[in-house]
């Protein structure tokens, strides 16, 4: 039997550097290809060598075979007309891959239109249908809805949509849910398994995530510097435990000491924050709906103290943290930073109060400005100085913040694009360091990072706290964090905390029913009885 995709000794090469090396890898229709391995080792590359969207200076050689047709040989003509029909991808962050000016019927039915030869109509009725089918009935999420009216599941799925309209005969997924919640990863995978098996695609999934790979996959091929170094059906995987391609992808207990009960006046304070978003008008006279997206949620932080604020996708983590930041107007309630009101009148008691708050982004990239040196990035937030440092004295600071988070001063000279995914995650935290804050908030500050590399930053951060006393709030959705750094968990659900106590007691004790949904919903390797250890 043909196989739907198939790769024959494939390399890449990029000025002068090997990024593929003799990739042979061969996927079925109807069955899940899970291609797993660390950040850098070639996986989503891969990918997009088989879309033929491998960067212009790319040198490749070998065989890209869908169908038995070698597409290296096709001209970007013939590509065209294979993308979207017979051939389609789900990319990791949906936001940048869905057109933010055209709505998500608008966006399904542009595939339609172009290879199917319809009229307008008859591809926007499709296009509807192809949104129920992924879980989006036009009942209840309308295709005339722009992309950012909805949540990162719900976008997901649109991409989703895109991707699977024509049936294609592979579809590639490349890190399709890292940036989901547990329950909302757990919708978009049984999704995808749902379709591979209805329409008889082959799948290659790309993913670290060895849990998602042992519930999902038929086939697990180990990507290491370029190469696949194994091949495996799942239970011989995960028998022989891992090699040394692939035991970094498995989560590790992180090795803290928990506060058994912090005193003090907390370094942080909210009482009773309620915020409100406005939505378009729907009639001329009529006054514009409200949607409240916190709704009177109250916490105090102390110093030292870790807390992790988790729940589903659109439940309100994000706008409280812009809230707690003064990044969006709450509409009711208080905020107390270092026992000062926030925001305030007294613009020295407001720098001062943003000085001791900061904030690390889930991706540190689009928070960086690309034109600019690690340098100026970090000492950016020097500005909330009463007397900003001088000339020497910002270099001093930048270099003893770069040397805490494990990076060299010389690293202050090049720019964002020259690290890694997890150096410019340390970067990001350097950043943060720099006005030595009192509380940092990291909004799913390691989601997008291999399982070493979120170990080796978790860590980091276990050792600021206690070298430097900062207190974190942990906004994630990865529970194995929450459960390994944190000493009290805050579970919120449409905008309201509706449970919280000591770490240990709620994955341990759960009393609420959507906690223990939660809890239950993250995925787990599933190890066979007789595995090596």
């Amino acid at each position: 039997m043909t196989p739907a995709l198939e790769f024959k000794k494939l390399s890449l090469r990029i000025g002068g550097k090997q990024i593929l090396d003799s990739v042979s890898l061969a996927l079925e229709a109807g069955r899940i290809t899970a291609l797993v391995g660390r950040s850098g080792s070639g996986k989503s590359m891969t990918a997009l060598a088989a879309m033929r969207l491998a960067p212009a200076a790319a040198e490749t050689s070998g065989e890209i075979l869908l169908g038995g047709a070698d597409m290296l040989r096709k001209s970007e003509k013939d590509m065209c007309a294979l993308r979207g029909r017979d051939i389609a991808m789900v990319f990791q962050e949906p936001m940048t891959a869905l057109n933010p000016l055209q709505t998500i019927g608008a966006q399904v039915a542009e595939t339609i239109l172009i290879h199917d030869g319809v009229s307008r109509d008859q591809a926007r009725t499709k296009a509807a249908g192809i949104l129920a089918r992924v879980g989006l009935p036009p009942d209840r999420i309308a295709p005339s809805r722009f992309p950012h009216e909805l949540s990162g599941g719900q976008r997901q799925r649109v991409v989703i949509a895109i991707a699977v309209a024509l049936q294609p005969k592979v579809l590639i997924a490349d890190e399709p849910t890292t940036a989901l919640d547990v329950t909302t990863q757990a919708q978009i995978l049984a999704l995808l398994r749902r379709l591979t098996r209805e329409d008889d695609t082959a799948l290659l999934l790309i993913t670290h995530n060895l849990a998602v790979v042992s519930d999902m996959a038929d086939r697990i091929a180990v990507m290491n510097d370029g190469r696949i170094v194994e091949e495996h059906a799942p239970d011989g995987f995960f028998r022989d435990r891992l090699s040394n391609a692939t035991n970094g992808l498995v989560a590790r207990p992180i090795v803290r000491e928990l506060k058994d009960d912090p005193t003090g006046a907390p370094v942080l304070k909210a009482d009773r924050i309620v915020c409100d978003y406005q939505h378009a008008k729907q009639k001329l006279f009529s006054p514009p709906a409200r949607h409240r997206a916190v709704d009177g949620v109250s916490l105090a932080l102390r110093k030292g103290e870790n807390i992790g604020l988790v729940g589903e996708s659109g439940c309100g983590k994000s706008t409280l943290a812009r809230a707690l930041l003064g990044l969006h107007r709450a509409g009711g309630g208080s905020v107390d930073i270092a026992g000062e009101a926030f925001p305030s009148r007294d613009k020295t008691a407001m720098r001062r109060a943003r000085r001791s708050l900061q904030i690390v982004f889930q991706d540190p990239y689009s928070s960086f400005n690309p034109r600019q040196k690690i340098a100026r990035i970090i000492a950016e937030p020097f500005h909330l100085y009463d007397h900003p440092p001088s000339a020497t004295e910002k270099r001093d600071r930048v270099q003893d913040v770069l040397q805490a988070v494990g990076l060299a001063p010389g690293d202050a000279e090049k720019y964002p694009h020259e690290f890694s995914g997890g150096q410019r995650q340390r970067i990001a935290i350097a950043r943060a360091l720099a006005t030595q804050p009192a509380v940092i908030i990291l909004d799913e500050a390691t989601s997008a990072l291999d399982i070493s590399a979120r170990n080796r930053v978790l860590d980091l951060l276990m050792t600021l706290s206690d070298e430097r006393g900062v207190s974190y709030l942990f906004i994630t959705h990865d529970l194995s964090v929450v459960r390994d750094v944190t000493d009290r968990v805050l579970v919120m659900q449409a905008g309201r905390i509706i449970e919280e106590g000591p770490t240990a007691e709620i994955f341990d004790r759960p009393q609420n029913a959507y906690t223990q949904a939660l809890i239950n919903a993250a995925p787990q390797i599933k190890w066979p009885a007789n595995a090596s250890g």
